[in-house]
């Protein structure tokens, strides 16, 4: 099944501006399992969604789905057989779309990006900074994704973080990395301001859905109380994108439940509002 086809046909590789990318990795997951299992219940969800996203039709830009990338080997291998897809998605202009799977998955696209240009920052919504160092003994865990961003020299900025270890909160002081934690959005909102003001024009959105509050996605591996409202979610993406431009993204860390089919729907709901976003920054 490709993403949306309720409402769109699939697109041609070449007619598509938005091309879905299944990645089901689940390599490092340390908590609930599952997220293997994400991109395909994300794809069956998104049959029920319609084409207008509350603001905009932005399957109108073409849809194309590609087969699933084969996650059958080590970490660097999985890494590389996703880079060399969205390599060639930005190169040819269009905005690649990755399914996780966990979020470690992030580095390819974002390693991808990087090998193209590096005018660019990545925003990061989640529950965690994901900036150990190495975690369970893996430097390629979920858990140190943004650590590896960053190590690249990308700029980066988190939002709806709640979950930190002293390690973190040493690095993001040690490298001035700049967030709105989910608490100061609960207590004070969006500022007008977002993101600072060198922060890159072009940007990369690598949403992990928990950020969400537990309530409203408690389908992933490390649910956390405390997180993003649907409308937080949303207005926060607008406000970090505001007369930018989103090159790709990604939604990881969905591990879906049967019983919970609220959580998968709420997740392609979620992937489209996102790429509505990235349609309307053109």
């Amino acid at each position: 099944m490709h993403f949306l086809s309720s409402e769109f046909p699939q697109s041609s590789p070449e007619d598509a501006l938005f091309h879905i990318i299944p990645m089901p990795m689940e390599q490092t997951v340390s908590y609930g399992g599952g997220t293997a299992l994400g991109p395909e219940a994300i794809l069956d969800a998104s049959y029920q969604l319609e084409a207008y996203d509350g603001t905009s039709y932005p399957g109108e830009h073409g849809i194309h789905t590609m087969e699933a990338i084969d996650c059958s080997g080590d970490d660097e291998s999985c890494f590389l057989n996703l880079e060399a897809v969205c390599h060639s998605a930005y190169e040819a202009g269009k905005i690649p779309v990755t399914l996780g799977g966990e979020h470690s998955l992030s580095i390819a696209p974002v390693r991808a990006l990087h090998a193209t240009r590096q005018d660019f920052g990545v925003v990061q919504i989640d529950a965690h900074a994901d900036l150990r160092d190495t975690y369970e003994g893996s430097p390629n865990s979920h858990a140190c994704v943004m650590r590896r961003i960053h190590e690249l020299g990308i700029p980066i900025f988190q939002i709806g973080v709640r979950n930190l270890c002293k390690e973190e909160i040493d690095y993001r002081a040690a490298n001035n990395i700049a967030y709105l934690d989910a608490r100061e959005l609960s207590l004070h909102g969006i500022p007008s301001d977002l993101l600072p003001a060198d922060f890159p024009k072009n940007v990369y959105l690598t949403f992990d859905v928990d950020g969400l509050d537990a309530s409203l996605m408690p389908a992933t591996g490390t649910p956390e109380p405390g997180g993003l409202t649907w409308w937080q979610a949303l207005d926060t993406c607008e406000a970090a994108t505001k007369g930018r431009h989103v090159l790709g993204l990604d939604v990881v860390e969905l591990a879906p439940r049967p019983e919970l089919h609220s959580c998968s729907y709420t997740t392609a709901k979620l992937t489209y509002a996102l790429m509505g976003i990235a349609a309307r920054c053109l």
